[in-house]
């Protein structure tokens, strides 16, 4: 499989489930999507002290296949964490 981006739109969003999501810089991980809710990538890291994030589609930077890129850094992520 070619490791070239893949554009995301409606009609294959539903391809990221399940596939890791990175943010920008080494460091930065978000988990795994686990669905998408309207305009809101919904993604989860850790099993017993769980991260679960909300990102507007548009934070979307590419996707390679195995993994989403978002354009957003760690510590801006944490405007998109939700505690559950």
């Amino acid at each position: 499989m070619s490791t070239a981006d893949i554009p995301i739109n409606d009609s294959n969003i539903q391809d990221i489930i399940k596939k890791e999501a990175r943010g920008l810089g080494d460091d930065t991980d978000f988990g795994e999507v686990q669905e998408i809710l309207g305009e809101y990538i919904i993604t989860k890291k850790g099993n017993v002290s769980k991260d679960i994030f909300h990102f507007p589609k548009n934070l979307i930077e590419r996707f390679d296949g195995y993994t989403v890129y978002f354009k957003i850094t760690k510590d801006e992520s944490k405007q998109y964490k939700r505690d559950y």
